[in-house]
């Protein structure tokens, strides 16, 4: 889940997000990618369906509504934008198998797409994971599960390879850094959407061009509405849809009466735009 604090009808409460609508959006993100000056995302079909799907494997676990030791629901929050931290609320064994199997559950069906999650994932856990919210004797295991999927990488990347189904110009080192990349530009921003951020930010890394790379900044100009410098979208103003329901309540006594209420909460349709407008 995400979760972002707000109020509704003069009552403090929560907007849950699942993680399979967070990554849709930033699915809808990248369909929307390219202009005059940013490029499409290629192999496009592979690289669009990485990004809609990159977190599917949550889905289950959302479901179970879990709650942190404070009683708040346990999810990405604001407190988090640039962190990847919090491990101490999280069991670990858990929290690993649900990135495996996201990993496996699209290498089935496309294991271009799967390889970019996979550098997703161990992105997020080894470049930019707080190591000293991890108990001690859980690092070896958490540093096995990175072997793990550097090695599935390169398993799937020699599936492709003799498989003729994606162009070799797409197998290269470069290409799976640029679409990872875009991976993560689009995750974040659905991010920052997603929990209203209310600073300024950025994509992440360099983004491929039309003759060469550049970073894109993000300034929030109203309720999960933002301003992107330089502009990568076609149209100057667009807006996507992202579904969440509000839950009453700022603690909870268990995962139990989270889940009653959560599933009790209709689905609202929240708008998320970006914008080139000054």
């Amino acid at each position: 889940m995400l979760r972002l604090a707000s109020q509704k009808d003069g009552q403090p409460g929560w907007y849950l997000i699942t993680h399979p609508d967070h990554a849709h959006l930033a699915g809808a993100f990248a369909t929307a990618w390219g202009n005059t000056q940013f490029l499409q995302p290629e192999p496009r079909e592979h690289v669009l369906l990485g990004i809609w799907s990159h977190d599917d494997g949550w889905a289950a676990r959302d479901a179970t509504t879990p709650i942190t030791r404070e009683g708040k629901p346990s999810a990405f929050s604001v407190e988090l934008v640039g962190k990847y931290s919090a491990f101490e609320e999280i069991d670990l064994v858990a929290y690993l198998n649900v990135r495996r199997n996201a990993v496996k559950l699209i290498a089935e069906r496309d294991p271009y797409a799967a390889i970019l999650i996979s550098m997703h994932t161990r992105n997020l856990l080894g470049e930019h994971a707080d190591r000293s919210t991890i108990k001690p004797d859980l690092l070896p295991m958490l540093d096995a599960f990175l072997d793990e999927q550097l090695e599935l990488q390169q398993k799937l990347r020699d599936q492709l390879l003799g498989s003729y189904r994606v162009a070799p110009e797409f197998l290269t080192d470069e290409a799976f850094l640029e679409n990872f990349r875009l991976l993560q530009a689009c995750d974040n921003l659905s991010l920052l959407s997603c929990v209203n951020f209310a600073g300024d930010a950025s994509l992440l890394h360099p983004l491929k061009t039309i003759d060469g790379t550049s970073e894109i900044n993000v300034e929030r100009i109203g309720v999960r509405s933002f301003r992107l410098t330089p502009y990568p979208f076609a149209e100057p103003l667009l807006s996507f849809e992202l579904p969440a329901r509000f839950v009453e309540g700022t603690t909870f006594a268990s995962a139990e009466e989270l889940r009653a209420l959560y599933e009790a909460a209709p689905v609202e349709i929240l708008t998320v735009t970006v914008t080139s407008r000054g």
